[in-house]
């Protein structure tokens, strides 16, 4: 029995070896593994990305070697592993990311610009056809023939009688003139003459020889056909010689001036085909073709015209009547076709546009800037002039979303072009100008965030916290429609920042937890009084070494004396002044 306990022990002794022995050798492919890694080391050694470091508190400095972030003094981290090797432009999301972003992109492609506008205006008179009726002589009105606007008149009708004192010595002259005219024929001419001169005809004047005694009052005959627009005398008015008596226009001929806002001037040119509509003309539809366009815009109205000459011998077309039309027109040569993006693409940065890029890099979706120059808008659309080709992919819908991602990554973006997001640092910020009555509003918020840090300094817990739901209720009231384009969207990613830090504040038990959130706060106010300039005042940017493990932070002061709201008492005067804002 005891024999047989021995031989199953030996056995088992030699089973268990045999199989340490197996598990412990290297197999063959794996000995082979290593042999060429060994042989290949070297030559890969060579091959390896070079890392790029970054700051985990701010991710636009980038370094070629480990260090300190020159804003906040944290040791730098190795970017991701994903980023090594890419551009480091370029911003990667992943495909659920995009989905839940809801963004959306297309193929750049050309096409035959066009546009339709719709035009509102007038009918005018022809001003080449309208006249001023005026008088050839000085006198007093004894008569008028005619008494109202719109009255028709036909070319040599008498329109009013005026006695001419002047005209009555001249004609006595004539008399007297003539009754010596055998020994002085010359001064009877220049008697004659003088008549004459104001548009006495000589029927008229033989009439005065013949009945040998001066005319009392003589008639205003009309120079043109037309239609009286403006009654300029009354009866018993004196009138020198030249007045105006009436305004007289032919409505043969009619002018539609169309109003231009400045945004359309690009697509109406003279030649352009407009149909258009009457109001007081229902159910009939007109057509016709600009024939200028007026190169002066009105100051006033801020429109220039656009005019269609219009043959009105009917006389259906009448001054004043209001006038629809619709301009068809092509903003490129047939033979020529333009780049044509939905206006949804586009991001405004003052004077720069920006689209974002879509490629395909290892299999994820990369998103870069591109700076564009922008054509003529088409309604929802724009022309691009500069900047993309056919084929090119860009981000359509979710483009803000993107660029804040972007922003956040420190990468070039639509407030930071590539010149900048490189060697941006707390003294470097996008100064945006706003008005002295916006900046009142921040400056209520500068002045309760100071009143936060002295209480902090004072260890007064209750009335930072009462300053901070004040101050946060001042940040929740200034509403982003109030300024620019992109003055607004600059104060709303200063509202999210600011709201952030006083909503957590708020939550605070006790003076360290409401100090341990204060550093991000006075961060953001740095960079909302150098963005916006308020400096009204001059401002100390102050510095502690200690907050946040020995990371370091920065605080706004009126007082260049160190007054450390971090610590307060305990350590009062722990800091140094870093810069001065004036």
């Amino acid at each position: 029995m005891e024999n047989k306990k021995i031989i199953i022990i030996v056995i088992a002794t030699l089973i268990v070896g045999a199989g340490l022995g197996w598990l412990l050798k290297p197999s063959s492919a794996a000995s082979e593994n290593v042999a060429m890694e060994s042989a290949e080391g070297h030559d890969h050694e060579g091959d390896s990305v070079a890392e790029i470091w970054t700051c985990s508190m701010h991710p636009q400095i980038r370094q070629s070697e480990p260090g300190a972030c020159p804003i906040c003094g944290m040791d730098l981290i190795p970017l991701k592993t994903e980023d090594a090797g890419g551009d480091p432009d370029s911003y990667q999301m992943s495909e659920n990311a995009i989905k839940l972003a809801n963004i959306t992109s297309e193929i750049v492609g050309t096409g035959s610009a066009s546009k339709e506008l719709r035009l509102n205006g007038k009918v005018q008179v022809d001003e080449r056809n309208s006249y001023s009726q005026s008088t050839h002589i000085p006198g007093r009105i004894e008569q008028l023939s005619i008494n109202f606007t719109g009255e028709k008149v036909s070319r040599g009708q008498t329109l009013a009688m005026v006695y001419s004192p002047e005209l009555v010595n001249a004609q006595e002259e004539l008399l007297q003139a003539a009754s010596i005219k055998a020994s002085q024929p010359e001064l009877f001419e220049a008697a004659k003459e003088k008549l004459r001169n104001w548009k006495i005809g000589n029927s008229q004047i033989d009439r005065i020889l013949a009945n040998g005694k001066a005319i009392q009052r003589f008639p205003i005959g009309a120079d043109v056909n037309g239609i009286v627009t403006e009654k300029i005398v009354e009866l018993g008015d004196y009138v020198e010689r030249g007045m105006p008596l009436y305004e007289i226009s032919d409505l043969s001929k009619v002018w539609v001036l169309f109003d231009l806002y400045e945004s359309e001037l690009a697509w109406v040119k003279e030649g352009s085909k407009v149909k258009y509509t009457v109001n007081s003309i229902p159910g009939e539809t007109f057509e016709g073709t600009i024939s200028f366009v007026d190169p002066i815009i009105n100051s006033q109205t801020r429109v220039a015209s656009a005019r269609i000459e219009v043959n009105n011998k009917d006389g259906r077309l009448k001054p004043e009547m209001f006038v629809s039309g619709i301009v068809k027109n092509e903003g490129s040569k047939t033979d020529t076709q333009e780049i044509v993006i939905p206006k949804s693409a586009v991001l405004w940065t003052g004077t720069r546009s920006v689209v974002y890029m879509k490629e395909i890099v290892n299999g994820r979706s990369s998103f870069k800037l591109r700076e564009i120059v922008l054509g003529p808008g088409l309604g929802d659309s724009y022309i691009v002039k500069e900047g993309l080709t056919s084929g090119e992919e860009i981000v359509t819908n979710g483009t803000f979303t993107v660029d804040a991602a972007v922003q956040l990554s420190g990468r070039p973006s639509m407030m930071s072009p590539k010149s900048e997001s490189t060697t941006k640092t707390s003294d470097s910020f996008v100064k945006v100008a706003i008005s002295e009555n916006e900046k009142q509003e921040f400056e209520g918020i500068l002045t309760n965030y100071l009143k936060i840090k002295d209480a902090l300094v004072e260890d007064d817990y209750s009335s930072a916290k009462k300053l901070n739901s004040k101050v946060n209720d001042q940040i929740n009231n200034i509403n982003k429609s109030q300024f620019n384009n992109e003055a607004g969207k600059i104060w709303e990613s200063f509202q999210k920042e600011l709201l952030a830090s006083t909503n957590t504040m708020a939550t605070a038990k006790d003076i360290k937890e409401m100090r341990n959130n204060f550093d991000e706060f006075s961060e953001t106010m740095i960079g909302m009084v150098k963005t916006f300039q308020l400096t009204s005042k001059e401002l100390y940017v102050l510095h502690c070494p200690m907050v946040d493990s020995n990371k370091g932070s920065d605080w706004l002061s009126a007082s260049s004396e160190i007054k450390n709201p971090f610590y307060g008492s305990a350590m009062l005067t722990c800091g140094e002044l870093k810069s001065t804002i004036k």
